[in-house]
């Protein structure tokens, strides 16, 4: 143990003239434990949330959408592309990008939704239920029904003559609905009779109901057959909106996304789920740097104790530090003394803060003791991810914190001359 070290940690653990520097100096400690935990509950909740909002939002969307500038540009095959006018071709250039693991056209329409007990405007999906559902999570893993149902004849609700639809369960409660009701669906396209031009109405069943935990998309969104869409639409077969696309990796979204541009070449061009939810995530993140910087402030508070308890110690150990500097200490050595006097209680703060904030967090987790409110919410109960880097990074910042404190009373304690401070002992 060097002379520095030995000398801090007695001026630490050994009892003082005044009790009141030991005091501050506990304070100092628990400043900043407490406010290394509430860094990493806060930190674990706001990544669990945000991780449960992401995964929320590709379960119930594709992680890359391809589309064209140019209206029916699906329809008509490039030159090199077999002149089928089918869209099967683009699939299979999409599906051989690297990084690619399904691909599946989808039809994007608005319609009037209408039952017994009502109506509301509804966005509407028409999706391929076999291809969508080997990769789309929300389509396999219905809150009640079965997505086959979404083909005529097939499943529960499937009736020859009557197509199926998939419903969020928001819209359901709403309008009192469950697999095998019927509805109706009113297209803006309308279809032109003797009488003038009408909008075109035609029933569906109800198939299955899905549970996002988004309640946008469980009020105002439906799924239907991508031949169901364009019947309704008024559409020829092989027309869509585009072609969803899900990789391997969700955060390789946007180089998959430029891979599949360059692929398919203008007209078309491919978004992903980072920049179509960009403002969404922005907030999370401003949020998350706030409560960051706001929390931050509590070990803030922390280390000005540390520098109240050195300074204090300073003047009380006047008369040792001037024997010591006599007996051949250099200033540098006694400035050593004092910042490792205040990297030590930093250094015990954090640790204490660890294993306060870890175990707080493992017991929300745990035992989720902390209930959200119904319908506030995506999640009934506090979500908690901790996150290695983030739990680091406070920790880094606190000892960083602390150190800085060290600085001024280190100075001090390194500037004392002897001769005065023994002067009238």
């Amino acid at each position: 143990m060097s002379f520095e070290l030995f000398i801090a940690s007695r001026y630490l653990v050994s009892r003082r003239k005044q009790a009141f520097i030991s005091v501050i100096s506990l304070m100092s400690v628990l400043g900043v434990a407490i406010g290394v935990a509430a860094l990493v509950v806060v930190m674990g909740v706001y990544n669990g949330f945000t991780t449960d909002i992401r995964d929320r939002i590709l379960g119930s969307n594709s992680h890359v959408m391809v589309m064209a500038s140019v209206p029916g540009a699906f329809d008509s095959p490039a030159a090199d592309l077999p002149p089928d006018g089918s869209v099967t071709p683009y699939l299979a250039r999409v599906r051989a990008v690297p990084g690619v693991r399904a691909a599946t056209p989808y039809l994007y329409t608005e319609v009037l939704f209408s039952s017994p007990r009502g109506a509301t405007g509804l966005v509407l999906r028409g999706i391929d239920p076999v291809q969508a559902g080997e990769a789309l999570p929300l389509i396999h893993d219905l809150h009640a029904g079965d997505a086959a149902g979404l083909i005529p004849g097939e499943g529960g609700a499937g009736i020859p003559g009557i197509p199926g639809i998939l419903i969020g369960k928001e819209l359901a409660d709403r309008f009192q609905l469950q697999v095998g009701s019927r509805i109706n669906l009113m297209s803006p396209a309308g279809q032109r009779t003797t009488a003038g031009f009408a909008p075109k109405i035609q029933p569906f069943r109800v198939a299955g109901v899905f549970k996002s935990g988004l309640t946008d998309y469980d009020s105002r969104l439906a799924y239907v057959s991508l031949e169901a869409s364009q019947a309704l639409m008024g559409l020829p077969p092989g027309r869509i909106s585009g072609i969803e696309v899900f990789v391997d990796e969700p955060y390789a979204a946007r180089e998959v996304a430029q891979a599949i541009g360059d692929a398919l070449g203008p007209p078309f061009f491919a978004r992903n789920w980072m920049d179509l939810n960009a403002s969404l995530f922005a907030a999370l993140q401003l949020e998350r740097l706030g409560l960051f910087i706001v929390l931050s402030m509590v070990i803030l508070v922390g280390s000005f104790s540390i520098i109240t308890s050195l300074v204090m110690l300073v003047m009380e150990k006047t008369r040792d530090i001037a024997i010591l500097m006599s007996m051949g200490a250099t200033g540098r050595a006694i400035r050593r003394v004092f910042m490792l006097q205040g990297a030590i209680i930093g250094a015990v703060g954090t640790a204490l803060g660890y294993a306060l904030g870890l175990s707080l967090a493992w017991a929300l987790k745990r035992y989720q003791f902390i209930q959200l409110p119904a319908g506030a919410y995506p999640m009934d109960r506090l979500p908690i991810l901790i996150s290695v880097s983030d739990t680091v990074m406070i920790g880094v910042v606190a000892l960083i914190m602390c150190f800085l404190a060290t600085l001024y009373p280190a100075r001090q304690a390194a500037r004392l001359i002897p001769a005065e401070a023994l002067r009238y002992e």
